[in-house]
């Protein structure tokens, strides 16, 4: 009988191809993963592992394979078998990224904790695409994105769209200036930026959202402008409200709380993304899921809607 500590430590050792990365990863120490792996081999009688230079054997890529998917099917039984059973207890982990979780998880939490205190939750905080790879592993419950696309073995369920504003002074201004016939529209390489040409301050590559917005920048009618990437939407708003430039945000960002000095832009035909939750196909939903989402939606709904 194959342990299934000793599977796991197997494919995180295949991946990172490392002992010392691997002990690392899983929380162990370095004798264990050699352990473990001494335990596996001799359990099924072959070599899986040449360690000088570090590859697999032709039976551990083999073992490595089925390994793989005997885990996720595991963890996908798993996830089943909590939502059979109302997930009382145990640990819900959820993926979304820094914007999502802060703006629009905290509250939500702080219910979801209140009334199911048995239930643990943990949270990723990363990119949208990243969160989708880690639904797909079974190491998220599920996860919330903006403009993910449907995808096998992924579903995705909209809940909101996603409107865009631009937070800064001078917006207009400088779609005005685009108009003017002295002012070209595109840039040459003899040109040179000017003080008047406007600054976006927007999310950086990293965060995939510039994946979302880059295709809609035309739809401001600017002339040429500068890029400034910064890596939170607090940042974002923090340079705009030191007139660094115009912001462009979802209009969730915008905390009614908050003091702005600069001016808030409504942009509503500036994209048609979407932000909701992805899950795993055929994946049963337990009632404290269920809930947690009633929760997200009702905070996205209590998000008051810019006035012009």
């Amino acid at each position: 009988m194959l342990d299934f500590n000793w599977l796991n430590t197997f494919v995180t050792l295949a991946k990172y191809q490392h002992f010392g990365k691997t002990a690392a990863a899983l929380h162990m120490t370095q004798p264990n993963v050699s352990l473990h792996l001494k335990q596996l081999e001799q359990a099924t009688r072959v070599k899986l592992v040449e360690r000088n230079p570090f590859r697999l054997t032709q039976a551990g890529e083999r073992l490595l394979t089925s390994a793989q998917k005997t885990l996720l099917e595991l963890q996908a039984c798993q996830a089943d078998l909590n939502a059979i059973n109302d997930l009382h207890q145990g640990t819900l982990t959820i993926a979304a990224s820094d914007i999502i979780s802060r703006l629009l998880l905290i509250g939500p939490f702080q219910q979801f904790r209140k009334n199911y205190p048995g239930i643990d939750l943990s949270l990723f905080n990363t990119t949208s695409s990243q969160a989708a790879e880690l639904v797909k592993s079974a190491k998220a419950d599920l996860g919330f994105v903006i403009a993910q696309k449907e995808e096998s073995p992924i579903h995705f369920t909209e809940l909101r769209k996603v409107e865009w504003c631009a937070l800064g002074n001078g917006l207009q201004k400088w779609q005005a200036m685009a108009n003017q016939p002295s002012l070209p529209n595109k840039k040459t390489n003899d040109e040179t930026l000017t003080a008047d040409e406007p600054t976006l301050i927007l999310l950086g590559h990293d965060t995939r959202t510039r994946d979302l917005i880059d295709v809609a920048l035309p739809q401001l009618q600017l002339p040429n402008y500068r890029i400034m990437e910064v890596g939170s939407v607090d940042a974002q708003i923090d340079w705009a409200e030191a007139g660094f430039g115009v912001a462009i945000i979802p209009t969730f960002s915008v905390n009614p709380k908050r003091q702005l000095n600069t001016t808030i832009t409504p942009l509503p035909d500036f994209s048609t993304t979407s932000l909701g939750y992805i899950v795993r196909q055929n994946q049963l939903l337990s009632r404290a899921i269920k809930q947690l989402l009633i929760w997200v939606d009702e905070e996205m709904q209590n998000s008051q809607p810019l006035k012009q």
